[in-house]
């Protein structure tokens, strides 16, 4: 209780400075989910990316997986916007299996 009635203290403060409505990233900082999010959303917007290569350039599930040296089960892994177990090197093989490069930096 004590912890909701502090939260809502620091909203009215935000309001009256003028803070409110600061980011969205800040909100999920405050919660401590920040990472975590934003680790799906990049994920997603992969599995998407890739997705929408393979249906533009006529790339079967089939080819793209051997063209990885993998499996169609780990490929429909990492085609899965939900599945979040796929690794850099799982990630790089598939840009680099339709003529892409994965590019990652720290900001």
């Amino acid at each position: 209780m004590k912890k909701a009635k502090r939260k809502n203290e620091k909203t009215k403060e935000k309001r009256k400075a003028g803070g409110i409505g600061s980011s969205f990233d800040d909100f999920l900082k405050e919660d401590g989910i920040y990472e975590g999010v934003t680790a799906r959303a990049i994920k997603r917007v992969l599995a998407r990316q890739l997705d929408a290569l393979m249906r533009r350039e006529e790339i079967s599930k089939t080819e793209l997986a051997t063209r990885m040296k993998t499996s169609r089960a780990q490929l429909d892994r990492l085609l899965d916007p939900e599945n979040e177990s796929v690794t850099l090197g799982t990630l790089a093989r598939a840009a680099q299996a339709v003529g892409r490069h994965l590019r990652m930096e720290l900001v």
